[in-house]
């Protein structure tokens, strides 16, 4: 695969690069043996900033918890001024806990009578500014803009009674009343109330206190984050939210539900633009849905989506208000005679993803992952078989749901290498690059690489056929992958994202935020 500029991707006469080896980094939520999953702490959403120092995630509680690097501030300043430094850069990503905030909760549709879940379906981060970090965050039917920033912690002080000797109940000194006739009290007046009749804690020195010197408010060293929502964009779909997706003009983002595709001005938030509408007339035309939309990461007016149908239809805002007509579709014709039952339910696209410079795009199918040239919309030019041990196993992944989960798929910057989720925690790391047969396969554990097997060496690569990268030893057994192991429906890596300009991956299994580097 070579860029549309030539300049980010490997010649092929350099040949594809070596396969990565990947290490475990961090695992933040680690489940000890046997402990219960909590619902609300399962992650739902994972995404990484443009810098690659922040990283959220959204869990079906409605939290959203952020991330931020450590291993570049150690050594302070940024990588251009470590590079001049002495001693080499570290190569091992680290992030640690920043802060987190309930995003979104529980609602009631009155009107519907339908319970709105407080899941966070989608994260995007958008542009910092003046030190603060800006994010969208959506559940099925609310989206929120929200800015998180450190604040300066104002404390009290110039009060009149020594902080060292205050009282727990009114901060008031609690030292014993002096051998003086009157007790004083605290403007420096005085009681003719007997003694006994006062309490402990209200014990002022003798004389009383000489002048009145109020509390002053002051602004410490000392900072805390501050999550604060900005705007609530509500009230704009009838149907589930599936994606949201920033503009590269940093102005304005989509929102896309199983039928509408709108467009909202971050600044306003009580008006948007449906751009795109596949509603038919009569519900019972309906023949396909909006799985998930993206924007181009550099042309302001380009975006892409995706359908249940296994199609993905590129837009321009340029050529009509209403977007019902595409300028370009994308679509691999099944293969004669292979039609069966399931076929149109696996060939339903969960997840779209533009590469760094946008000449590519990647989708997910429940099966496989495709690759797509923006410039060819003849077929794919890849296919990598995700999970085709699982094949045979369709009608029982019909009979309990489980072939309508929803997997994430990212590329990495450098668009050399794709990666996707599987069951049993498993996840895909492929390359791309033209004459790679890498097809690695990871666990979400803090042994990622137990579960490796040989890849074969020369894969058959064409535009009709499809890219086989995984041996398939163990496929006919029942209840086993192409390893050899026991597969568990019940443990699926749904949601992973990719480092903006390194070889790390973040993905969740279950409550656990797993992290990788290579």
């Amino acid at each position: 695969m070579s860029s549309g500029d030539g300049g980010e991707v490997a010649s092929a006469a350099a040949g594809p690069p070596t396969p990565l080896e990947w290490k475990f980094s961090q695992v933040f939520g680690e489940r000890t043996a046997g402990e219960e999953v909590q619902e609300v702490d399962i992650i739902s959403a994972i995404e990484f900033d443009k810098t690659g120092d922040h990283l959220a995630t959204g869990d079906r509680g409605g939290r959203v918890v952020l991330f931020e690097r450590t291993d570049m501030k150690e050594h302070g300043g940024s990588r251009r001024d470590l590079e001049r430094m002495d001693y080499p850069v570290s190569r091992h990503p680290e992030f640690r806990y920043k802060t987190e905030f309930q995003s979104h909760e529980p609602e009631f549709d009155y009107l519907k009578s339908l319970e709105i879940e407080e899941k966070i379906n989608k994260i995007r981060w958008c542009q910092m500014a003046n030190g603060a970090l800006f994010l969208l965050s959506t559940n099925d039917k609310t989206i929120k803009f929200w800015k998180v920033q450190e604040k300066k912690i104002k404390k009290v002080a110039d009060i009149n009674v020594d902080p060292s000797k205050a009282a727990g109940t009114g901060g008031i000194a609690s030292s014993s009343v002096s051998s003086s006739p009157k007790p004083y009290l605290a403007n420096g007046g005085c009681s003719d109330r007997p003694y006994s009749s006062l309490s402990n804690d209200l014990s002022f020195p003798p004389g009383g206190i000489p002048s009145l010197r109020l509390p002053v408010v002051v602004t410490s060293s000392e900072t805390s984050l501050v999550a604060r929502c900005r705007r609530v964009y509500a009230h704009a779909h009838d149907y589930h939210i599936n994606s949201i997706s920033n503009n590269s003009d940093g102005e304005t983002f989509i929102s896309a539900d199983d039928l509408r595709i709108n467009l909202w001005n971050l600044e306003i938030s009580n008006q948007s633009f449906n751009i795109v509408d596949v509603k038919p007339a009569n519900m019972e035309d309906l023949t396909e849905v909006i799985t998930s939309a993206e924007f181009h990461p550099t042309h302001c007016n380009m975006l892409a989506y995706s359908s249940s149908k296994g199609s993905i239809r590129l837009i321009d805002l340029r050529q009509s208000a209403l977007c019902d007509s595409h300028s370009k579709l994308f679509e691999e014709q099944e293969a004669p005679g292979s039609r069966s039952f399931f076929t149109e339910i696996i060939a339903s696209i969960s997840d779209v993803k533009f590469a760094r410079d946008g000449r590519y795009l990647l989708s997910r199918d429940y099966m496989t992952l495709k690759l797509w040239d923006i410039n060819m919309d003849s077929g794919p030019v890849a296919t990598f078989q995700v999970h085709e041990y699982l094949r045979p196993k369709l009608c029982d992944l019909y009979e309990n749901d489980s072939i309508f989960d929803k997997f994430e798929c990212c590329l990495s910057g450098d668009g050399l290498r794709v990666a996707t989720g599987s069951y049993s925690n498993l996840f895909r790391v492929f390359g791309c690059a033209a004459g790679s047969t890498e097809a690695t396969t990871l666990e979400a554990s803090k042994n990622p690489m137990r579960r490796q097997v040989q890849t074969p060496s020369r894969p058959s690569r064409s535009l009709s056929s499809s890219i086989t990268r995984v041996v398939r030893r163990g496929g006919e057994s029942p209840g086993a992958d192409a390893n050899g192991n026991s597969f568990d429906f019940t443990t699926k890596l749904l949601h992973l994202a990719w480092h903006p300009s390194e070889n790390s991956i973040a993905c969740a299994a279950a409550n656990s935020l797993y992290m990788y580097y290579a």
